[in-house]
């Protein structure tokens, strides 16, 4: 089995840029939450969970099946 280099560089990047688009997307929903109807500010909330969980979880498995060579 052989592992990809350019995923592991997208992978390897990727893993620094996430906490930053976390923190930046963590701020844009703060800033405009209260201005948001009661159902976008669930959409909003909910979207924000399942993509972090998404990210996080797809770079945790790429860094173990791609970046450590298993």
């Amino acid at each position: 089995v052989l592992s990809s280099l350019p995923l592991q560089v997208m992978l390897y990047f990727n893993v620094y840029f996430f906490p930053v688009w976390c923190l930046a997307e963590g701020i844009m929903l703060h800033l405009k939450y209260h201005l948001l109807p009661w159902h976008y500010q669930f959409l909003l909330v909910t979207a924000f969970l399942i993509l972090s969980l998404a990210e996080g979880t797809r770079l945790y498995l790429g860094y173990l099946g791609n970046l450590q060579e298993k």
